[in-house]
């Protein structure tokens, strides 16, 4: 029996794009495609089959310790990034400024889809979502560089908003226009104390 179900929610790719250097800053880079390899994203430097443990894991792993990498790419949604303009207060975000891999359109509360679910793309390219992308402080800074004031709205505006990490299951192509299909894992939610 399969362990994920393929769901009847689709979305477009609305915009696609590489962090070249995040030591030099978050801005992304937009693209007209995404050439995915097991290591993430061509020119993307947050791809990699492992990297050093950020913020996320220190519960678990001293910083910088090598792990393996499940945040090879940053997905957002078109929903999500025009509600989080609005609560900052002006007409538009541009994904760039987020170090967005890609942006979908069509999958309403993106951020919180169970973690493991898929996003398949029409020519077969399979994205795992790990978790939930938590608001930081580098968005803003690429944000205030070109909105002055405005940067500092973005942590509080995007909380529940700021898409999911994933990494690449299946090699392929991602391009501009295309449909990705979310499948979900087939469990019922974890409840502690349950026999």
């Amino acid at each position: 029996m399969p362990a994920l179900v393929p769901t009847d929610h689709y979305a477009t790719i609305t915009w696609l794009g590489t962090v070249p250097d995040r030591a030099a800053g978050l801005k992304a880079h937009a693209r007209q495609s995404l050439a995915l390899s097991f290591a993430g994203a061509e020119g993307e430097t947050h791809g990699g089959l492992t990297r050093p443990s950020c913020s996320r894991v220190l519960s678990q792993y001293p910083r910088d310790t090598v792990i393996r990498n499940t945040r090879q790419l940053c997905v957002m949604s078109a929903e999500e990034i025009a509600a989080i303009a609005a609560t900052m207060g002006i007409d538009a975000l541009d994904p760039s400024y987020l170090g967005a891999s890609l942006v979908i359109e069509g999958i309403s509360d993106f951020t919180h889809v169970p973690p493991s679910s898929r996003l398949q793309a029409e020519s077969g390219a399979t994205l795992v979502i790990d978790m939930e992308n938590r608001p930081c402080t580098l968005p803003a800074r690429e944000i205030e560089a070109d909105m002055p004031g405005r940067g500092k709205a973005f942590k509080p505006a995007a909380k529940d908003r700021r898409g999911v990490t994933a990494w690449v299951e299946r090699e392929g192509i991602l391009t501009l226009g295309e449909r990705m299909r979310l499948h979900v894992p087939d469990q019922r939610p974890w409840a502690p104390g349950m026999i």
